[in-house]
């Protein structure tokens, strides 16, 4: 007879000993490899050797002083959005998977929602549009919920009301010795706890529950516009100047993306649009919809409807670099001369052209910083920027590992020599690096500043003072791989 998976697995030993092992998925279970294969990138699908799925807060707590208790390694996962190798994953260790912490309720009186974990935005946003009522969260719907919001969070409504982790109210948080606690601005309420949690990643606990503030909106207008390459040199001037426009207009959003697409065995600009109060003629997109468009879809629509028409290909293997600059016209343009060589590149070794490329523009106004200021801050420094920015993102997605590892030097190197070349431009770069974009190598935390890390740093010793996340939890961007400014050493 076949031995129990827990007798060929035991590091799972320690969970089933507190009463989880219904809660638990090994890799001979068919649960196992399903779930795995829901990990949106090839790329962050890993072997662990099981997989926990805790129904509350209570069963989050027990799974986490176990594996403390057994020192085991482990991973936490909400939508497994991130390519990020390791991010939410991990090999041989215990992935807590916090799927089934995937509540969505509203509350009228305090026109606030508690939102899970676990859950993707396309689920909030359709829940939440029973009542008229939205939040800042991803405007792609697979999205997770925690780790978007413990990353900063770009929403559509960024410009109005700022990060989606300045629109969070309260965190539901088992922190490394297992009580549950809720932090929030009061000053009773595990306030330095809150302020860290907005931007600082999984460095404190694990997020149970977030309360947000919801906003009254019944329709907006957008969709996707797309013209050829021959709009480019309209569309870089364009981007190059959105961050003024949406100063001026902040209801009006738009995502620029120069894209390789393989059906047509071409580059083309498109933009995701939304504008918030579901104005039509809105005189911040009217530059956009002027040009020659090739595909218009823009309507009047819901953002729940939004959600799946900007949607990333899944099953891909993916390789992401982030940067932020001064939105200059010449930057923008060496970004999108960069992207057509690594086009030209990535050709030459995918056979058939098979693979796609974004290379993605966003608006960072000074505005954001002071939205978030009025929401009483948060930890990723952008209000030391001294210009209006733009957030850049270029990323390749191929077919197989193979094709991967030949891409990602590529872009990393891209990325490099853009930064190189807005290095040129006085004040061309901007210090941030936006965690939900970055590569596992880019220097996230530091790039928030010396005051931001130190905040970081001393609620991660108060909260964690066993370095349980960061010893035991690897992934993501830990606070004690960022040297120390007085000693030049990691902690």
């Amino acid at each position: 007879m076949p031995c129990a998976p827990e007798l060929s697995y035991p590091k799972s030993r320690c969970l089933i000993d507190v009463g989880l092992r219904q809660q638990l998925l090994f890799p001979s279970d068919p649960g196992y490899e399903a779930r795995e294969a829901t990990y949106w990138s090839r790329s962050a699908s890993l072997h662990p050797a099981c997989i926990v799925c805790p129904r509350s807060a209570v069963e989050v707590s027990a799974a986490l002083k176990a594996l403390v208790n057994a020192d085991q390694t482990f991973a936490v996962r909400s939508g497994g959005h991130s390519p990020s190798i390791g991010a939410s994953n991990i090999e041989g260790g215990i992935v807590i998977d916090l799927g089934l912490i995937n509540h969505v309720v509203y509350d009228g009186a305090s026109q606030t929602a508690s939102i899970g974990p676990g859950q993707q935005w396309k689920a909030v946003y359709k829940e939440l549009q029973k009542s008229g009522r939205v939040v800042a969260g991803s405007r792609d719907g697979n999205v997770g919920v925690a780790g978007f919001l413990l990353g900063g969070g770009y929403s559509w409504i960024t410009t109005r009301t700022g990060w989606g982790c300045d629109n969070v109210v309260s965190y539901e948080v088992v922190l490394a010795d297992g009580r549950i606690v809720v932090a929030s601005a009061k000053k009773d309420g595990y306030s330095d706890l809150f302020l860290a949690l907005k931007g600082g990643g999984n460095n404190f606990g694990i997020v149970t529950s977030f309360t947000m503030r919801t906003l009254h909106c019944d329709r907006v207008w957008g969709g996707k516009a797309v013209t050829s390459k021959m709009a480019i040199p309209d569309v870089i001037r364009i981007a190059s100047r959105f961050p003024e426009t949406v100063s001026k207009y902040p209801d009006c959003n738009v995502v620029t993306v120069i894209t390789y697409v393989p059906e047509m065995d071409d580059i083309v600009a498109s933009a995701a649009i939304v504008q918030t109060q579901g104005v039509v003629d809105d005189p911040g997109l009217r530059e956009w919809m002027a040009l020659p468009l090739t595909i218009n879809t823009t309507k009047e629509t819901t953002l729940y409807d939004t959600t799946f028409e900007f949607l990333l290909p899944p099953d891909y293997c993916n390789a992401w670099f982030t940067a932020c600059f001064k939105n200059d016209e010449c930057i923008v343009a060496k970004a999108v001369e960069v992207h057509g060589d690594l086009v030209e590149a990535l050709k030459t070794h995918i056979p058939e052209h098979d693979f796609r490329t974004q290379c993605i523009f966003q608006p960072i106004p000074k505005l954001i910083a002071q939205h978030s200021a009025v929401a009483g801050g948060n930890v990723m420094g952008l209000e030391h920027h001294a210009s209006n920015g733009v957030l850049f993102l270029l990323s390749a997605m191929m077919r197989t590992p193979e094709q991967q590892t030949f891409a990602y030097p590529r872009v990393r190197e891209a990325v490099d020599v853009i930064k190189g070349f807005a290095a040129t431009i006085d004040g061309g770069n901007l210090p941030w690096v936006y965690m939900n974009y970055a590569d596992g190598t880019q220097d996230v935390l530091r790039s928030y500043g010396d005051d931001n890390v130190n905040i970081i740093r001393e609620v991660a010793a108060k909260y964690d003072p066993q370095q349980v996340f960061q010893k035991l939890c690897p992934g993501g961007w830990k606070i004690s791989d960022v040297p120390s400014v007085a000693t030049g050493q990691s902690h």
